[in-house]
């Protein structure tokens, strides 16, 4: 293999034409967690409910560790055009999974603590989970949507800014991490909860 060939594959050029912002692969990623929220509770089942908050909530956590400590690392070794190449495959995906498992955990929770009578303010664990859930929020919809949205409209111009996507992908897989350590937080939370233990 001559030298050219190996640099080429050390360092493949970034895509001249930036994927599709939403496929038909990406479309169940979004419809599947909000359908199968509403599917349980029209069925009023708890147990479907509980289903659909466990699964989603694993997934969002998983994800957010997965991100924070395998992504984020590897994509902060990447070079520039790399990393630029990398993160426009990734974020289509990303902006419309996260919110959706987002949304359908935290609604999903809502509806079983409301089920389940522990709904009260006064629940020292209750109050930790709304605080814990409002910092997801703010990190989700305040942090990570927007740099998502800013490297999708970049990916759209005639001459992205390779630079700019790179480090906005970086950002976003870094504080993934510590998201990760606030949903563990909250599946503490979660757990004294289930045991009946609302002041933990």
């Amino acid at each position: 293999m001559a030298s050219s060939d190996l640099a080429d594959t050390a360092h493949p050029p970034a895509l001249s034409t930036p994927p599709p912002i939403l496929t038909w692969k990406a479309i169940p990623l979004l419809f599947v967690p909000v359908l199968a929220l509403l599917g349980a509770l029209a069925t009023g089942r708890f147990v479907y409910l509980d289903y659909v908050h466990v699964i989603c909530g694993g997934l969002w956590t998983g994800i957010d560790i997965f991100m924070g400590l395998v992504i984020g690392p590897i994509i902060g070794k990447m070079s520039g055009p790399a990393r630029a190449d990398f993160v426009q495959r990734l974020v289509p995906t990303m902006l419309f999974l996260m919110p959706a498992l987002a949304s359908v955990t935290i609604t999903a929770g809502v509806y079983l603590a409301l089920s389940e009578g522990i709904f009260d303010l006064h629940y020292l664990a209750i109050q930790l989970a709304g605080v814990i859930v409002i910092v997801l929020t703010a990190q989700g919809f305040g942090i990570f949507l927007p740099n998502e949205l800013r490297i999708v409209l970049e990916l759209r111009k005639a001459r992205p800014d390779i630079g700019k996507i790179g480090r906005l992908g970086l950002l976003n897989a870094r504080l993934s991490g510590v998201q990760a350590v606030f949903q563990v937080a909250i599946i503490f939370v979660m757990a004294n909860l289930a045991a009946g233990l609302v002041n933990l």
